[in-house]
């Protein structure tokens, strides 16, 4: 019976299409398949072998991970790498200093020379990908428990793993899609010598700052790049002077032709993590316990810095990136409740989930399905509070260096104690060089103040079960964290740079587990990842529910969905250039464009949201464009299409039906924040930086010229 419910998956998977052209994020080996004639019907020029191809160059060369967490596209034939400036901003604060501000002022390398090297930065390139559904789960069967289906699953995956890791020249993930119904496995190659050839300020890279964020009309250059180096013969190097720069087999070319309303729009990307599948009860969950915890504990973060970065530009550079983290989250979360809560969006699921729990229990689904609703329904009530609670400890986790010391620093100054002399003195100048790395990154009033804060926030609305030692603290002092902090910060050796090296001259395991803000990490990190037996097992039922219930409304027909979710695996995704209503804040003829017109007209002078160089000023008021203005004169700043993209795919090429590089995706309109969890095929938008004003700033504005030079331009 389950091998003809898998084979009748397999079929749903290959039929024709039943959702909306725009709507979807696709495996590239299926693109012949399943969208290539779609496609065409809306512009593509390019064969699927173009697109996807393991034995030939094709558009897949040319897109990399950039980081782990954005995507890259490479757009020379020596190595030059296009992202967003929000996914290169960590590197280029780790390269600032307040003598030579890249944030503040922007950078362009005159010279291979001075392309300017961050510490730890990498790019990953996809090699190929292929299916391995059967080979796993014939290791599985329906009498084992999920622990022992993971352990046998994990099995397999090793030696798929070992198989196809070339002795180590590949990196091989293998991941599970539909909630455990298919496997496929992904062949990278990574390189590690990346680095800085140019970024805008900040006033462009981020203009319009948080207050822009998530919202349409936008004006941003969001955009920034690098430089991938290897070894003479092309391979992946450590960082070396004498590295040359990587020849990709396969650069995108850039147009300069612009984009008008309907034109085709492909995006090829790393997408991080959606979740269409989620069941009605997840996303009540979401909506009333975890994300409003979410929300104000970020915000509480983010308070606590910008009261210290305001005052101090060294503070500002340290904190800069962890900031923009954090803040690019917290209003998501809240765009992401009130746009679920005003879709309905639960209660849509919930129909759905009636008519499958109505098929689940007819005589020949019950003994699989008949309680996959109830169990998932059961989790879920188990756990609101607990999600409401976790989601407080996690922002604290996110905003305080502090809060999970005892697991990043703190656990390796204990192995360090356990080690032998030998030992000790091999790993010791890493040891103290991680120390002198981390008081880089952390301004001891910052952290005071925000550790107090969270706690302080977390001991009054977290709700159910406290950690053991905060609970104590909260009534031993009234809910007021800051005499305890004060004191803990003073006793503590990761306070001190100097107490930090002094324990690894003499270290002492008493001395280290009985620290205050060791002690107190602990406390935190135990209780968030602590279940109870009753949840254990619950969540058991639920994993298993979740799997049966993808797999029910695949083989139902009852879910419209025939693409896997998200999971930082590339995916393509197409749709065309496509307007939103008229907006009275936005000049253009058509609200599918921002010019630079309307960027001037947001303009504040010092104001750290929206202010500009007043070269651009000067240059907009001679209409100094170049060959950059659009063909009716205005120059182009960023455009809407309506591709499926999210998180990770931040960086990701915007390409024309050719091939060619037309754009970079960088945000999504707050209207349609709810995409994660459904496609809203109405208000569904990918905001993008037009390719013609990154060109404009690198040529023009920056006299980097040489760079564009470098680029193979089609006009």
């Amino acid at each position: 019976m389950r091998k003809l419910l898998l084979a009748i998956i397999a079929f749903v998977f290959i039929a024709p299409l039943a959702t909306r052209a725009n709507e979807g994020m696709w495996f590239l080996m299926h693109i012949e398949r399943l969208n290539h004639r779609d496609m065409q019907k809306m512009g593509l020029q390019l064969t699927p072998e173009e697109i996807y191809s393991i034995n030939n160059n094709s558009l897949k060369d040319a897109i990399v991970q950039f980081n782990g967490g954005c995507t890259a596209s490479l757009i020379s034939k020596e190595g030059l790498v296009l992202t967003n400036h929000h996914c290169g901003y960590g590197a280029i604060a780790e390269l600032s200093t307040p003598e030579h501000n890249y944030l503040k002022d922007g950078y362009w390398a005159a010279t291979r020379a001075d392309e300017l090297k961050p510490k730890s930065l990498y790019v990953r390139f996809f090699v190929r990908m292929d299916d391995a559904t059967k080979r796993i789960l014939s290791q599985v069967n329906d009498n084992m428990t999920e622990a022992e289906r993971e352990a046998a699953i994990n099995r397999e995956i090793a030696k798929i793993q070992k198989e196809n890791d070339g002795g180590g020249k590949y990196t091989v993930s293998v991941r599970p899609f539909f909630q455990g119904n298919e496997y496929y496995y992904f062949v990278y190659q990574d390189y590690h010598d990346v680095r800085l050839v140019g970024t805008p300020p900040e006033s462009v890279g981020k203009f319009g700052g948080d207050t822009d964020n998530w919202e349409w009309p936008r004006h941003t250059g969001d955009f920034s790049m690098f430089r991938v180096y290897g070894d003479k013969d092309g391979n992946p190097a450590d960082y070396a002077a004498d590295n040359v720069p990587l020849e990709p087999k396969h650069h995108l070319p850039v147009s300069l032709n612009g984009v008008n309303e309907g034109d085709f729009a492909m995006i090829l990307g790393y997408p991080g993590r959606t979740n269409r599948w989620m069941p009605a009860a997840g996303i009540d969950q979401n909506v009333n316990f975890a994300y409003p915890a979410w929300v104000e504990g970020s915000k509480m973060g983010m308070d606590k810095m910008k009261k210290y970065m305001d005052q101090d530009d060294d503070v500002r550079l340290m904190y800069a990136s962890k900031y923009a983290r954090v803040a690019n989250y917290w209003k998501n979360r809240q765009g992401m409740i009130d746009a679920l809560t005003k879709h309905q969006t639960a209660a849509s699921k919930r129909k759905t989930e009636k008519k499958f729990d109505k098929w689940a229990n007819k005589a020949a689904n019950k003994a699989t399905y008949g309680s996959v609703m109830s169990d998932i329904n059961n989790y879920y009530t188990l756990t609101n509070e607990r999600s409401r609670h976790d989601n407080y400890l996690m922002t604290m986790f996110r905003t305080s260096a502090y809060g999970t010391i005892s697991r990043s620093i703190g656990r390796q100054f204990l192995n360090f104690t356990k080690a032998d002399e030998n030992k000790r003195a091999q790993v010791k100048p890493a040891m103290e060089n991680m120390v002198d790395q981390f008081f880089k990154e952390v301004y001891l009033p910052v952290e005071k103040d925000v550790l107090s804060g969270q706690l302080g926030l977390y001991a009054s609305k977290a709700g159910v079960g406290l950690s053991p030692m905060v609970a104590s603290l909260a009534s031993a002092n009234k809910g007021d964290f800051n005499t305890f902090v004060n004191a803990a910060f003073e006793l503590s050796i990761f306070t001190s740079k100097e107490r930090m090296k002094a324990f690894l001259d003499l270290p002492n395991e008493e001395t280290l587990t009985n620290d205050p803000l060791y002690l107190l990490s602990e406390d935190l990190l135990n209780h968030y990842y602590d279940k109870s037996e009753e949840v254990a097992a619950a969540e058991e039922r639920y994993n298993k529910a979740y799997r049966l219930m993808v797999e029910g409304l695949r083989v139902s027909n009852l879910s419209t969905i025939k693409y896997p979710d998200a999971n930082s695996t590339l995916r393509l995704t197409y749709g065309t250039v496509r307007a939103l209503p008229k907006d009275k804040r936005n000049d253009a003829k058509i609200n599918n464009y921002t010019t630079f017109k309307g960027m001037v007209a947001k303009y504040k002078p010092n104001d750290p949201e929206f202010d500009m160089p007043k070269t651009m000023i000067d240059m907009y008021n001679k209409k100094d464009f170049g060959r950059y203005a659009d063909k009716d004169g205005f120059m182009p700043i960023n455009f809407l299409t309506d591709n499926d993209i999210t998180g990770g795919n931040s960086g990701s090429p915007v390409l024309n039906g050719k091939g060619e590089l037309i754009g970079l995706a960088f945000d999504g309109n707050i209207e349609a924040m709810a995409g994660d969890v459904i496609f809203d095929n109405k208000l569904q938008r990918t905001i993008n930086v037009d390719v013609r004003y990154v060109m404009w700033l690198i040529d023009k504005f920056a006299g980097a010229k040489h760079i564009v030079d470098e680029l193979t331009i089609t006009e």
